[in-house]
């Protein structure tokens, strides 16, 4: 038998001859496009490091995730121009084109979205930390109805009743929510932090008698990191029962702190202390006076109210112009002879009752 007997044999409607043909086409495409993307990711790539654009970058990811199963589809598609197909196969193959371009159409646009977030991310992270994690929360859900629709049209391609599907899975997602309803609370929890922004990492916050930065916020939990070192954990959805005071959100302190003299201070000195007290706060920088008053009668001492307000929310900051006003506020009395109050109590003791005028007193 001759060569040319052998490449006219058929197989499946095709001779030999065209399925070699067939197969040399899907070769020599696939290697084409293969060393095509290479080629054009090498040299896309040394572009986008000479440029401050972010347009090259998108497109060296994108043809980054182009896959070879795409490309060998491709090739396919070449090749079928030299066989004949019959009318039921050509469906298949169309079919299993159709999933293919919507897998490779679903990471596409998962770069770009990938793409988006980091951007955007970048830009605002040093700034905005509750941008950051909204965005964050963004690309996940766009991600998964990315995903979600892509198997949906999958399914749908391959004849799959799509609505009987959503509407069973809609009833079982009912049940599925009542038995996970703690989790589901969290997880909303979690989006109503990244939309809300009662917080954001970085804060510092006091929740209850806990208290702590901001180290995570997650879809189940968030994560704070105490002053004595270690990590609080809390669900989502507790935190936001509670009453949370955020004090990375403070624009400016107010101060309330008392002191006493003792009662043996003459009255003028008394009412000099509210004005030596007024000078001695507006005296320290980012500070602003309100009052300062006698306030009470107390057991030992008499008592005297300040109130003031440091412009800058930075505790160590409050701290040190606190200890100034004590230092000064110690000098100034001690220079007029008025005495800081401690706790004392007098005893009075009765003189002793002779026995004599007891004799007399009894009946």
């Amino acid at each position: 038998m001759t060569v040319n007997g052998l490449l006219d044999w058929t197989y499946f409607g095709n001779s030999v001859r065209a399925w070699l043909i067939a197969a040399g086409v899907l070769v020599v495409t696939t290697a084409l496009l293969v060393l095509i993307k290479r080629l054009a990711a090498g040299r896309l790539s040394r572009v986008a490091e000479r440029t401050d654009t972010h347009l090259d970058n998108l497109v060296v990811d994108l043809v980054a995730r182009t896959r070879v199963f795409f490309l060998l589809t491709l090739g396919a598609a070449a090749a079928l121009a030299a066989l004949t197909v019959t009318p039921r196969a050509a469906t298949v193959l169309w079919r299993l084109f159709v999933c293919v371009f919507v897998v490779q159409g679903a990471l596409w646009a998962n770069g770009v979205v990938h793409f988006w977030v980091a951007r955007y991310t970048a830009r605002r992270d040093a700034s905005d930390a509750g941008s950051v994690m909204m965005l964050s929360a963004m690309g996940v859900v766009i991600r998964l109805v990315l995903w979600a629709v892509a198997l949906l049209l999958v399914l749908d391609n391959f004849g799959v009743d799509v609505t009987a599907l959503i509407a069973g899975l809609g009833v079982g997602g009912i049940a599925v929510a009542l038995a996970v309803q703690n989790i589901l609370g969290d997880a909303l929890g979690a989006l109503s932090i990244v939309l809300d922004k009662p917080f954001i990492v970085g804060d510092f916050i006091v929740v209850d008698d806990l208290s702590g930065t901001v180290e995570y916020v997650g879809l189940k939990t968030t994560r704070l990191r105490s002053i004595s070192g270690e990590q609080l954990v809390f669900s989502n959805g507790d935190l936001l029962k509670s009453r949370i005071r955020n004090y990375k959100r403070m624009f400016e302190r107010r101060v309330v702190f008392t002191f006493g003299v003792t009662y043996g201070t003459p009255r003028a000195k008394l009412a000099e202390l509210p004005s030596i007290v007024r000078r001695l706060v507006e005296g320290q920088k980012d500070t602003r006076f309100d009052r300062a008053h006698f306030a009470r009668y107390s057991e030992s001492s008499l008592d005297f109210e300040v109130v003031y307000y440091v412009k800058v929310p930075d505790y160590g900051r409050y701290m040190d112009i606190q200890q100034a006003i004590n230092l000064a506020l110690l000098d100034e009395c001690a220079s007029r002879g008025i005495e800081f109050a401690y706790p004392t109590r007098t005893l009075y003791i009765a003189p002793p009752v002779a026995a004599e005028q007891v004799a007399a007193a009894a009946p």
